[in-house]
């Protein structure tokens, strides 16, 4: 057998999805291909430290739901940006290099997906699953992404954004302004964000304030859209240059709408793998998908959100998921499934795009080096 690829499993992170990431993270360990791939667990902890990997393995064979430093002054990692890959520093002993071939990161959120983490292994010359600096930033920021939509031509709702300075400058009148323009209801969302933290839906004009005061705590920048009564349907991208989409899938969630509770807490909202769409309507969909995931330069895997119009069947794109939850029942490896591809076949998939990838980028940065 040949020699197993070392994947650095990087999980945990400073972000409000951190317990999130690590039940992902428990999911990947284990689907992954032991006899192709070498797992090397990477915890972060909330305050950003990174665990080195023994520390990091003990999390994931815990029932444990949150990365955390043990006692003391123990082992730690710390990344070299000088293309030298990640260094394990212990007090007083030589700094040693963990060897990596590949990282696959599930740290949701905030440093995980915005293009952080990205742009320090590209620095430390590692090759990282999933989108790259540009299409994480883009992807996470819902405005900037709508913005880029809109520039494409890709359908969007109505929708506006408002940053914290102005409204605390004028709040009556840009809560008079958004209500004008995008009518009643509403959702408010921070702008960077995941896993509907943050998010509220708005019925009356008086429930504005409240709901722009939970938004702004997140993020100095919201993007407000017009409430629709829609089915919400998600298709799963993958792939480099030339990406692929899965057949779309359903949320029926179990609330107004799939807020953090109906994802993770009550368990109650329903998955509807194939969507049951009209005909037309899930290859539509599809192609609506990679337009969206090539608009936001994405490369790996994306999962895309839309909206469909119970009226009227028009189709709609909400957002798109640079980093979608990974545990073996999370919509974008069901998606996949169902489309023909096992989870581990995916995992392994999603390694081979990475390391083709980064051997392009790394031919790239020899070729800038004077």
């Amino acid at each position: 057998m040949s020699e197993r690829l070392r994947v650095g499993l990087l999980f945990g992170g400073a972000s409000v999805e951190h317990e999130v990431s690590v039940v992902s993270a428990r999911g990947v360990a284990l689907a992954l291909d032991p006899e192709r791939f070498e797992t090397v667990p990477l915890g972060i902890c909330g305050n950003g430290r990174w665990l080195a990997p023994a520390e990091s393995a003990q999390v994931l064979r815990s029932d444990a739901k949150r990365v955390e430093a043990g006692e003391g002054s123990g082992p730690r990692l710390v990344v070299d940006p000088g293309f030298g890959g990640l260094l394990r520093v212990t007090p007083g002993a030589e700094a040693q290099r963990v060897p990596l071939d590949v990282v696959f990161s599930v740290v949701h959120g905030w440093g995980g997906e915005d293009g952080r983490i990205q742009g320090l292994l590209d620095l430390a010359g590692i090759p990282c699953v999933g989108a790259g600096v540009l299409g994480s930033a883009a992807g996470m920021d819902k405005q900037v992404a709508k913005a880029l939509f809109t520039e494409r031509g890709l359908p969007v709702g109505p929708w506006r954004s408002l940053r914290r300075g102005d409204w605390l400058r004028d709040r009556g009148g840009e809560e008079a302004r958004l209500v004008t323009a995008l009518g009643l209801p509403l959702f408010v969302k921070p702008a960077n964000g995941g896993s509907s933290v943050g998010i509220s839906k708005v019925r009356t004009a008086a429930e504005l304030p409240a709901a722009l005061e939970v938004a702004f705590a997140l993020d100095g920048k919201v993007v407000v859209e017009r409430g629709l009564e829609a089915r919400e349907v998600e298709c799963a991208v993958l792939g480099n240059d030339h990406p692929e989409a899965s057949i779309p899938g359903e949320i029926v969630p179990s609330g107004e709408f799939y807020d953090y509770a109906a994802k993770y807490e009550n368990g109650t909202s329903k998955l509807l793998i194939p969507a049951p769409l009209a005909p037309g309507a899930s290859d539509e969909i599809r192609a609506l998908a990679i337009r969206a995931f090539l608009a936001l330069e994405l490369c790996g895997m994306a999962r895309v959100d839309f909206f469909v119009e119970k009226q009227t069947g028009r189709v709609l794109l909400n957002e798109v998921n640079t980093l979608p939850g990974f545990t073996p029942i999370s919509m974008y490896p069901k998606l996949w499934e169902a489309t023909g591809l096992t989870y581990r076949e995916l995992l392994t998939r999603l390694i081979e795009l990475a390391r083709e990838r980064g051997a392009a980028e790394l031919e790239r940065a020899r070729r800038r080096e004077v």
